[in-house]
Protein backbone atom coordinates (compact mmCIF):
# COMPACT_ATOMS: atom_id res chain seq x y z
CA UNK A 1 0.00 0.00 0.00
CA UNK A 2 3.06 2.16 0.21
CA UNK A 3 4.03 5.01 -2.81
CA UNK A 4 2.44 7.60 -3.93
CA UNK A 5 -1.68 7.82 -4.71
CA UNK A 6 -3.61 8.87 -7.21
CA UNK A 7 -5.12 11.84 -6.97
CA UNK A 8 -8.81 11.72 -5.01
CA UNK A 9 -11.22 13.71 -3.22
CA UNK A 10 -11.41 12.12 0.30
CA UNK A 11 -8.25 10.29 1.75
CA UNK A 12 -8.89 7.54 4.19
CA UNK A 13 -5.45 7.04 6.27
CA UNK A 14 -4.72 3.67 6.89
CA UNK A 15 -3.26 2.78 10.51
CA UNK A 16 -1.72 -0.76 11.34
CA UNK A 17 -5.00 -2.02 13.40
CA UNK A 18 -7.24 -0.03 11.32
CA UNK A 19 -10.47 -2.02 10.75
CA UNK A 20 -12.82 0.63 9.66
CA UNK A 21 -11.04 1.61 7.00
CA UNK A 22 -13.04 0.17 4.02
CA UNK A 23 -16.35 0.85 6.15
CA UNK A 24 -15.27 4.76 5.58
CA UNK A 25 -13.84 3.77 1.64
CA UNK A 26 -16.99 2.20 0.83
CA UNK A 27 -20.07 5.10 2.03
CA UNK A 28 -17.16 7.84 0.48
CA UNK A 29 -16.94 5.67 -2.92
CA UNK A 30 -19.73 3.40 -3.06
CA UNK A 31 -22.66 4.81 -1.06
CA UNK A 32 -22.14 8.64 -2.52
CA UNK A 33 -20.28 8.45 -5.65
CA UNK A 34 -16.95 10.28 -4.57
CA UNK A 35 -13.23 9.32 -5.49
CA UNK A 36 -11.75 8.10 -2.27
CA UNK A 37 -8.16 6.66 -2.05
CA UNK A 38 -6.71 4.84 0.81
CA UNK A 39 -3.75 6.34 2.39
CA UNK A 40 -0.82 4.36 4.12
CA UNK A 41 0.55 5.43 7.36
CA UNK A 42 4.31 5.57 6.54
CA UNK A 43 3.85 8.19 4.00
CA UNK A 44 5.02 11.83 4.89
CA UNK A 45 3.16 13.39 1.87
CA UNK A 46 -0.63 13.49 0.97
CA UNK A 47 -1.45 13.21 -2.58
CA UNK A 48 -3.79 15.80 -3.88
CA UNK A 49 -6.98 15.38 -1.60
CA UNK A 50 -9.95 18.02 -0.92
CA UNK A 51 -10.65 16.41 2.75
CA UNK A 52 -9.10 13.47 5.03
CA UNK A 53 -10.67 10.66 6.93
CA UNK A 54 -9.06 9.21 10.00
CA UNK A 55 -10.97 5.94 10.71
CA UNK A 56 -11.88 3.57 13.35
CA UNK A 57 -10.30 1.09 14.84
CA UNK A 58 -7.18 -0.21 17.15
CA UNK A 59 -3.79 2.14 15.64
CA UNK A 60 -1.05 0.14 16.63
CA UNK A 61 -3.08 -2.20 18.59
CA UNK A 62 -3.97 1.38 21.03
CA UNK A 63 -0.84 0.33 23.30
CA UNK A 64 0.63 3.18 25.78
CA UNK A 65 -3.06 4.95 24.74
CA UNK A 66 -5.40 5.22 22.19
CA UNK A 67 -4.18 6.77 19.34
CA UNK A 68 -0.78 7.79 21.21
CA UNK A 69 1.30 6.10 18.57
CA UNK A 70 -1.01 6.55 15.58
CA UNK A 71 -0.27 10.44 16.10
CA UNK A 72 3.20 9.90 15.92
CA UNK A 73 3.07 7.65 12.90
CA UNK A 74 4.76 9.81 9.52
CA UNK A 75 1.45 10.72 7.71
CA UNK A 76 0.28 12.81 10.83
CA UNK A 77 2.52 15.67 10.00
CA UNK A 78 1.13 15.76 6.72
CA UNK A 79 -2.58 15.96 8.50
CA UNK A 80 -1.57 18.31 10.53
CA UNK A 81 0.01 20.78 7.88
CA UNK A 82 -3.21 19.95 5.26
CA UNK A 83 -5.27 20.45 8.58
CA UNK A 84 -3.53 24.18 8.97
CA UNK A 85 -4.20 25.12 5.67
CA UNK A 86 -8.03 24.62 6.08
CA UNK A 87 -8.50 21.28 4.72
CA UNK A 88 -11.41 19.58 6.30
CA UNK A 89 -10.25 16.22 8.48
CA UNK A 90 -13.10 14.25 10.47
CA UNK A 91 -11.73 11.61 12.38
CA UNK A 92 -13.93 8.59 13.92
CA UNK A 93 -14.07 6.98 16.88
CA UNK A 94 -10.03 5.93 16.86
CA UNK A 95 -9.79 8.77 14.32
CA UNK A 96 -10.95 11.04 16.97
CA UNK A 97 -9.02 9.41 19.60
CA UNK A 98 -5.41 10.37 17.43
CA UNK A 99 -6.68 14.02 16.39
CA UNK A 100 -6.57 14.36 20.17
CA UNK A 101 -3.32 12.92 20.57
CA UNK A 102 -1.56 15.21 17.89
CA UNK A 103 -3.32 18.22 19.56
CA UNK A 104 -5.51 18.43 16.72
CA UNK A 105 -8.48 18.61 19.25
CA UNK A 106 -8.41 19.83 22.93
CA UNK A 107 -9.10 17.08 26.23
CA UNK A 108 -8.78 13.62 26.34
CA UNK A 109 -10.47 10.18 25.80
CA UNK A 110 -10.47 8.21 28.86
CA UNK A 111 -11.78 4.75 29.92
CA UNK A 112 -15.38 4.51 29.76
CA UNK A 113 -16.54 5.25 33.03
CA UNK A 114 -17.79 1.85 33.70
CA UNK A 115 -14.31 0.22 32.71
CA UNK A 116 -15.96 -1.95 29.91
CA UNK A 117 -15.62 -1.92 26.35
CA UNK A 118 -19.23 -0.80 24.59
CA UNK A 119 -20.62 -1.44 21.36
CA UNK A 120 -24.18 -0.67 21.08
CA UNK A 121 -26.36 1.85 19.26
CA UNK A 122 -26.73 5.59 20.45
CA UNK A 123 -28.49 8.74 19.95
CA UNK A 124 -26.66 11.89 19.05
CA UNK A 125 -28.63 15.33 19.62
CA UNK A 126 -26.92 18.05 17.16
CA UNK A 127 -25.74 20.89 18.70
CA UNK A 128 -23.96 22.63 15.69
CA UNK A 129 -26.08 22.01 12.49
CA UNK A 130 -23.63 24.55 10.67
CA UNK A 131 -20.72 22.61 10.56
CA UNK A 132 -19.45 21.35 7.11
CA UNK A 133 -19.64 18.45 8.90
CA UNK A 134 -23.12 18.57 10.06
CA UNK A 135 -24.77 20.80 7.66
CA UNK A 136 -27.11 18.04 6.27
CA UNK A 137 -27.91 16.43 9.54
CA UNK A 138 -31.66 15.91 10.97
CA UNK A 139 -32.71 18.22 13.38
CA UNK A 140 -36.05 17.17 13.56
CA UNK A 141 -35.16 14.03 15.82
CA UNK A 142 -31.82 13.00 17.13
CA UNK A 143 -29.02 10.82 14.77
CA UNK A 144 -28.63 7.05 15.92
CA UNK A 145 -25.28 5.33 15.35
CA UNK A 146 -23.20 2.89 16.75
CA UNK A 147 -20.37 3.09 19.00
CA UNK A 148 -17.35 0.90 19.76
CA UNK A 149 -14.68 1.63 22.28
CA UNK A 150 -13.25 1.22 25.24
CA UNK A 151 -11.75 4.92 25.41
CA UNK A 152 -14.33 7.19 24.95
CA UNK A 153 -15.03 9.27 27.84
CA UNK A 154 -14.22 12.91 26.86
CA UNK A 155 -12.32 14.71 29.62
CA UNK A 156 -11.21 18.61 29.49
CA UNK A 157 -10.38 21.29 31.75
CA UNK A 158 -13.91 23.56 32.50
CA UNK A 159 -11.90 26.39 30.18
CA UNK A 160 -11.86 24.16 27.36
CA UNK A 161 -15.12 22.78 28.22
CA UNK A 162 -16.61 26.63 28.16
CA UNK A 163 -14.59 27.17 25.12
CA UNK A 164 -16.07 24.56 23.21
CA UNK A 165 -19.74 25.16 23.86
CA UNK A 166 -19.06 29.34 23.87
CA UNK A 167 -17.92 28.85 20.78
CA UNK A 168 -20.40 26.34 19.27
CA UNK A 169 -17.50 23.62 19.05
CA UNK A 170 -19.63 20.81 20.42
CA UNK A 171 -20.89 19.09 17.09
CA UNK A 172 -22.95 16.19 19.25
CA UNK A 173 -23.85 15.36 22.67
CA UNK A 174 -24.74 11.77 23.40
CA UNK A 175 -29.05 11.92 24.33
CA UNK A 176 -32.06 9.26 24.85
CA UNK A 177 -34.40 8.77 21.88
CA UNK A 178 -36.43 11.92 22.50
CA UNK A 179 -33.00 14.03 22.14
CA UNK A 180 -32.82 14.73 25.99
CA UNK A 181 -29.45 14.75 27.64
CA UNK A 182 -29.52 12.41 30.30
CA UNK A 183 -26.97 10.42 32.32
CA UNK A 184 -28.21 7.18 31.41
CA UNK A 185 -27.57 8.16 27.58
CA UNK A 186 -24.37 9.35 28.21
CA UNK A 187 -23.09 5.84 28.16
CA UNK A 188 -19.35 6.02 28.57
CA UNK A 189 -19.37 9.06 31.02
CA UNK A 190 -18.51 11.58 28.80
CA UNK A 191 -18.59 15.40 30.43
CA UNK A 192 -21.36 16.98 29.94
CA UNK A 193 -22.36 14.00 27.06
CA UNK A 194 -20.18 15.49 24.52
CA UNK A 195 -19.83 12.77 21.79
CA UNK A 196 -17.94 14.74 18.95
CA UNK A 197 -16.23 18.32 18.44
CA UNK A 198 -14.70 21.06 16.29
CA UNK A 199 -11.58 22.55 16.18
CA UNK A 200 -11.12 26.76 16.16
CA UNK A 201 -11.36 26.67 12.50
CA UNK A 202 -14.11 24.28 12.27
CA UNK A 203 -12.30 22.23 9.32
CA UNK A 204 -11.49 19.36 12.19
CA UNK A 205 -14.04 17.20 13.59
CA UNK A 206 -13.85 13.88 15.78
CA UNK A 207 -16.52 12.20 16.92
CA UNK A 208 -16.84 8.48 18.75
CA UNK A 209 -20.18 7.38 17.01
CA UNK A 210 -19.43 5.88 13.61
CA UNK A 211 -21.37 7.45 11.03
CA UNK A 212 -19.36 5.05 8.51
CA UNK A 213 -21.66 2.39 9.95
CA UNK A 214 -24.61 3.91 9.63
CA UNK A 215 -25.03 4.86 6.42
CA UNK A 216 -27.38 2.63 5.17
CA UNK A 217 -31.02 1.64 5.97
CA UNK A 218 -29.96 -2.24 5.74
CA UNK A 219 -27.79 -1.60 8.37
CA UNK A 220 -30.44 -0.38 10.63
CA UNK A 221 -29.92 3.35 10.74
CA UNK A 222 -28.58 5.76 7.84
CA UNK A 223 -28.36 8.99 10.25
CA UNK A 224 -24.71 8.39 9.36
CA UNK A 225 -24.87 9.07 5.95
CA UNK A 226 -25.65 13.12 6.54
CA UNK A 227 -22.02 13.03 8.07
CA UNK A 228 -20.48 12.52 4.96
CA UNK A 229 -22.98 14.17 2.63
CA UNK A 230 -22.40 17.39 4.57
CA UNK A 231 -18.48 17.29 4.32
CA UNK A 232 -18.92 16.62 0.30
CA UNK A 233 -21.36 19.52 -0.19
CA UNK A 234 -18.87 21.57 1.99
CA UNK A 235 -16.59 20.91 -0.82
CA UNK A 236 -18.38 21.88 -3.56
CA UNK A 237 -19.59 25.09 -1.58
CA UNK A 238 -22.99 23.72 -0.63
CA UNK A 239 -22.47 22.64 2.50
Amino acid sequence: MSGRVAAARIGVVVFPGSNCDHDAYHVVKHVLGASAAFVWHKETELPPLEAVILPGGFAYGDYLRAGAMAARSPVMGAVRSFAAAGGPVLGICNGFQVLVESGLLPGALLRNRGLKFIHQPVHLKVENGTSRFTSRCRSDRPLRMPISHAEGNYHADEETLNQLEGEGRVAFRYCDSRGRITDEANVNGSQRAIAGILNEAGNVLGLMPHPDRAAEAELGSDDGRAVFESLLGSLEGRG
